[in-house]
């Protein structure tokens, strides 16, 4: 391919757009990086992070990297000076899913990180193995999905397809809720230590695997808590149930409740999904789909539901428009589960 088919923009140079560009220009696309701070393009140009300052006109697709209060205002700008597709990486969906109105915006939001922060922690291999999740809205086409779902998956990640408040809900309780724990039992390990000066010396692996991401930098958090607030409180409220409940359990020297609550913890940690394991048993899936907005896209919803990882996929359009042919590549022993969820629906 040449010209625009291998163009791309990265619009805000962080550590998530630092490593969407290098894993862009590793699989053969020309870069172009945009960001307010002016120092931080001309990093990404020095370390060869992106290969262009400014946003192209001509791209496949620009993906925004801002923080969450501003990616609405970044994405509509993407939208009006390119004319290609355009994706954010935002931890928060509804509030910019329910903002942009166009056919070529595909919200998204890669569960990947660093403890390194911003250009210094960039890498291509960040993605690999990491589950990215696309919130198609009502206005996005099938062919914007498709792309920006190809492009992820060229970087080794896991493409997930949901609502974007369902989004919201359980990145609410699988990364929010955990950062704001961790951060509280940071404060109050650090408080304690204030009467206790060996406290943090005594500091085990275990307490400093639970609160690792509390180091991460607060101003992100900031925003997240505005944006997704009313999915955070609900989360809070669970956990804090789920304290009290183990506090009385403990407090009644209650054993077998104790011994019920650690087991289930145990056997659901354990049964937390690992990667993709085997992949040498392939099996393609061929579904008809009708030509409307959002129709692969619930292909990519059923996998989530069902547990069921796609490692490629075409969607191939009839000349007559009005129905098409999506082929996916899953492992052959969920072949027959996936049919059966198909004909369910």
């Amino acid at each position: 391919m040449s010209g625009v088919s291998m163009r791309a923009n990265i619009f805000g140079l962080g550590l998530i757009g630092g490593s969407i560009s290098l894993a862009l220009q590793k699989a053969g696309f020309e870069v172009g990086g945009y960001d307010l701070d002016q120092s931080k393009i001309d990093v990404a140009l020095e370390r060869g992070i992106i290969s262009h300052s400014g946003l192209f006109n001509d791209v496949v697709v620009t993906f925004v990297a801002t923080p969450v209060s501003t990616v609405p205002s970044a994405v509509s700008e993407a939208l009006a000076k390119t004319n290609g597709i355009v994706t954010d990486v935002g931890s928060v969906k509804s509030s910019v899913a329910a903002m942009i109105e166009s056919e070529r915006f595909i919200p998204g939001h890669p569960m990947a990180g660093s403890e390194l922060d911003g250009l210094d922690g960039a890498d291509s291999s960040m993605f690999e193995g990491a589950v990215w999740v696309l919130t198609p809205t009502a206005f996005s086409s099938d062919e914007s999905f498709s792309v920006v779902a190809g492009l992820v998956s060229r970087f080794g990640a896991e493409v997930v397809a949901m609502d974007p408040s369902r989004h919201d809900d359980l990145v609410a309780v699988v990364s929010h809720v955990p950062h704001l724990t961790a951060a509280t039992m940071m404060r109050l390990a650090d408080n304690r230590s204030e009467e206790h000066l060996a406290l943090l010396r005594l500091a085990a692996g275990g307490f400093r695997d639970m609160t690792r991401i509390a180091s991460s930098r607060p101003g992100i958090w900031l925003d997240i808590c505005e944006q997704n607030k009313d999915s955070i409180v609900r989360g809070l409220d669970a956990l804090i149930a789920g304290l009290i409940d183990m506090r009385e359990v403990v407090s009644a020297s209650d054993r077998d409740g104790l011994q019920r609550r650690l087991e289930q913890a145990r056997l659901a940690r354990l049964n937390l999904p690992s990667g993709a394991g085997d992949v040498s048993t392939l099996s393609e899936v061929r579904i008809p789909i009708p030509d409307r907005p959002g129709a692969a896209a619930d292909v990519f919803t059923l996998s989530g539901e069902l547990g069921v990882n796609i490692y490629d996929f075409e969607v191939v359009h009839s000349v007559e428009g009005e129905r098409g042919i999506m082929v996916i590549v899953i492992r052959a022993e969920h072949a027959d589960m996936f049919r059966g969820g198909l004909m369910a629906r």
